[in-house]
């Protein structure tokens, strides 16, 4: 196991030190970038003012992205499930008649 190490992280020109695994340093600094160009595009948006509410509104715009992804993927998913099914009960009939 991987012990975690504070590392450092400015969020909105904000430092903070967040505990975290060596192998996954990496990810943490993506998610960090991530996270500072949604909160970066609430504020330059202009219509929402205060620390507060841009991370409210940036917030709740991941969440929906986020949400939007898993319907589109579980509805992708559910049409392949829906392939393979189709494709197995095939095989089975061919296979049943080759016996």
């Amino acid at each position: 196991m991987t012990q975690s190490k504070p590392v450092p992280v400015s969020i909105l020109d904000r430092e903070y030190l967040i505990s975290c695994p060596e192998d996954e340093r990496e990810q943490l600094h993506g998610v960090v970038d991530f996270v500072n160009d949604k909160l970066q595009e609430v504020k330059t948006s202009g219509s929402v003012i205060g620390t507060e509410r841009i991370i409210i509104m940036a917030t709740l715009n991941i969440a929906n992205e986020l949400l939007a992804y898993k319907r589109k993927n579980k509805n992708y998913t559910e049409s392949v499930d829906s392939v393979v099914k189709r494709l197995q009960t095939k095989i089975d009939g061919v296979l049943t008649r080759n016996e």
